[in-house]
């Protein structure tokens, strides 16, 4: 389980730098970032969790709005995970004699 927990982790904090570098990209490269390599990586990379947002999401939700919604969602999903993670590694230490 531990490792299941730390490999979702890894995932997660990959997916959540790739977001922010494309917020960042956003910010700065304006409306040339379509033309921007590293733009479509780190688009290519945030995809899958922009794809289950607008999956779990009400319609509600504007698409201009999605990015930001995926961030949060994203770093909700990383501060449970390490909970788990430090709930796991306490769980599985001896007491302190």
């Amino acid at each position: 389980m531990y490792e299941i927990i730390v490999i979702l982790k890894a995932l997660t904090e990959v997916a959540g730098i790739a977001m922010f570098g494309q917020g960042v990209l956003w910010l700065v490269a304006g409306a040339k970032r379509d033309k921007n390599p590293i733009y479509g990586i780190f688009k290519m990379i945030a995809s899958p969790v922009m794809k289950v947002t607008r999956w779990i999401t009400p319609r509600v939700v504007l698409d201009r709005h999605l990015g930001l919604v995926a961030f949060f969602l994203l770093m909700v999903l990383w501060l449970v995970l390490t909970f788990a993670k430090i709930g796991i590694v306490l769980s599985n230490t001896p007491p302190v004699s």
